[in-house]
């Protein structure tokens, strides 16, 4: 992957964000809900519940990256035509999402309905907070954890769903979306990460992002199953 960056302020901040993802990791393995699916005993009923959590998170991605983008001044107008060519490729991606559910036997008006859990109020308050920032440059933190999930979660988890439910794909296509598809915005994302991350405090604040928006990405989806 590194050889997708090119400063030395920019090597140090990936091989940081790697260390993140890695106990990012570890701590989606302590969920619940993610055990469950990893040994093979997860439910149908799991599954609507994951998408019907899952759904405001998705919906909200697009706002406070629009948001990020429109933070940023004109000596950043490269990274603002960027993450908004970003926001406008994902921000209907929720549309799919909901006929997922709707094929795995959920109701359409349920999941439009549902509020947010408590995990995805908190994911949502800080991005949006951390994206009102002017030039919010820790954001790329925040990217990293996220589309990395779709990157290398995505496709396996889509694989173990249908396996263990009995699927044959027809209710995994949002993650097989993301799956095949997370690889080009990874791409962007090294761009970013060597535009953005100049200075020692640049490379702290994107730290702090992604750990922050790690945990929460977890607390929202412990909390898919106490709504």
């Amino acid at each position: 992957m590194t050889e997708h960056v090119l400063t030395p302020q920019a090597q140090q901040c990936l091989q940081s964000l790697m260390r993140v993802w890695f106990e990012f990791e570890r701590q989606l393995g302590r969920v619940p809900l993610i055990q469950r699916l990893d040994r093979g005993q997860f439910s149908k009923a799991d599954y609507c519940q994951l998408l019907l959590n899952w759904r405001q998170q998705v919906i909200e991605g697009s706002r406070w990256i629009s948001r990020c983008a429109s933070s940023f001044d004109r000596s950043f107008s490269d990274v603002r035509s960027v993450i908004i060519g970003h926001a406008r490729e994902e921000h209907r991606d929720y549309e799919m999402l909901e006929q997922d559910y709707v094929a795995a036997g959920g109701q359409l008006t349920t999941i439009q309905t549902a509020p947010r859990n408590i995990g995805t109020e908190a994911l949502h308050g800080f991005l949006m907070y951390r994206a009102s920032q002017p030039n919010p440059v820790d954001l790329v933190g925040a990217m990293w954890i996220i589309e990395g999930l779709g990157q290398k979660m995505a496709s396996s988890w889509a694989a173990q769903i249908d396996h263990t439910t009995g699927g044959d794909g027809s209710y995994t296509r949002f993650m097989r979306y993301h799956g095949n598809n997370d690889d080009g915005h990874m791409q962007k994302l090294y761009q970013l990460i060597d535009r953005l991350c100049q200075s020692p405090q640049q490379l702290s604040d994107i730290e702090r992002t992604a750990r922050v928006t790690a945990r929460l990405y977890c607390l929202q989806l412990e909390e898919s199953e106490n709504e």
